[in-house]
């Protein structure tokens, strides 16, 4: 069976299959609603049902509450509809600019930048270029079926493999593969370019970049390419690790600093050690933002990072400092265990 989904206010309709996500579905037909993980744990696909109904598959309680269900909110990445639908949601233009595709790569490079974080280097094969937003991941195809995402650390302007930076988290199956039994010319599978954050081009606000961990990754790429568009925009770039070796390219950040125009780099710890020897910011990231800058009304902010910290920005930015809601930009990296329902 095959429903009609209509999305307001933009009035565009795609078809939908009786066992397919809303989202699934939307990503198909270039359709471009905003998403992060594609799992029920990050939130950012939440929408509203004006007409019809869905059946949610398993998701995070702090996605998508039990009241917020009562209220017609929904998780497009988990909703299946039993009906066809009206939906509320924001569309994003160039979110669906370029095709999915499946490629091979091979590993080009592993490099440690911190004792639990690698810097992997994915080369393409000849002739092949992946056509990608800065700010968007890949999915790898794992042989079990599943997938794991990472964000692309470079701008799409670089000539050259693609960077991810990935955490070891132990115990998670692809992490434990990538620092102990990955090497240099593996071949792997993923799927890209996916995801809703990227940069807002059309906009000449002044920019908050947002990090914690390695949510700095697509920030990075971020960065990149307003250096590649000469863009003049102010950035502020915080960017927060519970100790400092977690800054893992601190100094590049720093060089930013000397080289950009209208650039600051502000780095956050929140559980140094005396041992570290850190004597910079400290508590959370997302607080330190608005210790710094109370009104954040004529900004933009993009985060990256756990969850919490995202949802927090989220949340407090707009309560507190006047951001509007619809300049927070974000991308919750996700677990195994923030997918455990």
């Amino acid at each position: 069976m095959t429903f009609q989904i209509t999305v307001q206010p933009s009035g565009s309709q795609f078809t939908c299959e009786a066992d397919e996500t809303v989202l699934s579905a939307a990503i198909r037909a270039g359709i471009g609603l905003p998403y992060g993980c594609k799992n029920g744990a990050c939130g950012s696909c939440k929408g509203k049902v004006i007409d019809g109904s869905v059946e949610h598959k398993p998701h995070q309680q702090r996605a998508l509450s039990d009241l917020e269900k009562t209220q017609g909110m929904s998780l497009f990445c988990c909703a299946v509809p039993s009906a066809d639908l009206t939906i509320e949601a924001r569309e994003v233009g160039g979110s669906s600019d370029y095709p999915l595709r499946k490629m091979p790569t091979r590993v080009a490079a592993i490099q440690k930048a911190a004792p639990d974080v690698a810097i992997v280097k994915l080369q393409l094969p000849a002739n092949e270029l992946l056509a990608y937003r800065a700010g968007q991941y890949i999915e790898f195809l794992l042989k079990d079926g599943k997938r794991r995402a990472y964000s692309i650390a470079n701008a799409p302007s670089f000539e050259g493999p693609l960077e991810l930076h990935i955490r070891h988290l132990p115990g998670g199956l692809f992490t434990d593969h990538v620092f102990g039994a990955m090497k240099e010319r593996d071949i792997l599978r993923f799927e890209g370019p996916q995801g809703s954050f990227f940069l807002r081009e059309e906009s000449d606000k002044p920019i908050v970049l947002l990090a914690s961990g390695t949510g700095f990754a697509p920030v990075k790429a971020l960065v990149e390419h307003l250096m590649h568009l000469k863009s003049t925009r102010p950035v502020r770039l915080y960017w927060g690790g519970r100790r400092p070796q977690d800054l893992y390219m601190d100094e590049l950040c720093r060089a930013w600093e000397t080289t950009l125009p209208d650039f600051v780099y502000v780095p956050v710890v929140s559980s140094a050690l005396p041992d570290d020897g850190w004597t910079g910011r400290t508590g959370y990231v997302h607080a330190a933002v608005m210790q710094d800058m109370p009104d954040l009304s004529g900004h933009q902010v993009y985060a990256c990072g756990a969850p919490v910290m995202v949802d927090s920005a989220r949340v407090e930015y707009s309560a507190q400092c006047g951001l509007p809601p619809d300049e927070f930009f974000a991308d919750a990296f996700t677990t195994e265990a923030d997918l455990a329902v």
